[in-house]
């Protein structure tokens, strides 16, 4: 059984088509990156996903389930969910806003103080939300997404307001979550961060899917090149790559296809004059960048 699936999922708002014909299924333990533009539809997409509200057409079930049905309480009980702005009570500590979200989940009070623990808000679990840095809310909302150990978690902009290192713990808190056998959905706009904890990216414009796949998947249906940045004097190179290359701060770059990569990598090592050499892969930003930029310029089904 999928623990997320959608399908032919639409939703639409006054005649406004927000999401159009999407169709996704998630298996236990796989982690999600959803990725778009802003209006894109990613959080129609996850309000669908929560039974937040009802697709105008088409089928959504999580658990097997309609989010929307007779056991949606039920069903609310396995998700954990961030939103991107988190907002609690100011007058309340740390810690009564997490036993309070507890107690609504029916959590053992023990989660609690791990849970403050583990996002490291230990130290200020006793101190009031209204003096709660930025970074500090959002661990906070992330501690109350975790109560209950979700079977699907839903993150839209997670790392909002963390520094680096908090950042870094986050992810490595993932990974350990999907070793579990959670099932995470990742909303994101710093992708750099996020490429290696996600198994899958699914990315909308104006409604529509895109495109969905794993990171090798992506790179090889959109042949983005790779990229080789040369240092050296009087770098001479052979003449089957001089019209891919220009000069760039006292170097050279260099873009060849895939398949071309081990080949003109052979060809630069054999240079004299080669100092350094630096080597590019498409990352998840040039893919996402590269259907930023053909949504532009194609028409979309209507």
């Amino acid at each position: 059984m999928n623990i997320v699936e959608l399908q032919q999922a639409e939703k639409n708002y006054q005649g406004v088509e927000a999401l159009k014909s999407i169709n996704l299924s998630l298996q236990q333990g796989e982690v999600l990156g959803l990725f778009g533009h802003n209006g894109a539809g990613k959080t129609t997409t996850i309000k669908l996903i929560l039974g937040l509200i009802k697709p105008t057409a088409g089928q959504v079930r999580v658990f097997g389930e309609d989010p929307t049905g007779e056991n949606a309480y039920h069903l609310r009980r396995q998700l954990g969910f961030l939103q991107e702005n988190v907002s609690f009570y100011q007058q309340m500590t740390g810690h009564e806003v997490l036993a309070y979200f507890a107690k609504l989940k029916g959590c053992e009070k023990k989660q609690v103080n791990d849970l403050l623990e583990e996002v490291g808000l230990a130290h200020a679990a006793m101190r009031r939300v209204k003096t709660y840095s930025k970074g500090m809310r959002q661990r906070l909302g992330l501690a109350q997404a975790l109560l209950g150990q979700p079977k699907l978690l839903l993150l839209d902009e997670p790392t909002v307001g963390l520094d680096p290192i908090a950042t870094q713990d986050f992810y490595q808190g993932i990974a350990r979550l999907k070793a579990q056998g959670s099932t995470i959905i990742l909303c994101s706009h710093v992708l750099a961060g996020v490429e290696k904890y996600i198994d899958r990216a699914l990315i909308l414009g104006q409604g529509h899917l895109l495109a969905e796949g794993s990171l090798s998947t992506l790179t090889e249906q959109t042949n983005l090149p790779v990229t080789f940045h040369l240092q050296g004097s009087n770098l001479l190179l052979p003449a089957s790559l001089q019209a891919n290359a220009s000069e760039i701060n006292g170097g050279l770059k260099l873009h060849v296809s895939q398949q071309q990569k081990m080949a003109t990598l052979q060809q630069l090592l054999a240079l004299p004059s080669l100092e350094n050499i630096d080597i590019h892969m498409p990352s998840l930003e040039d893919i996402y960048m590269h259907y930023m930029n053909d949504i532009q310029h194609m028409e979309l089904p209507r």
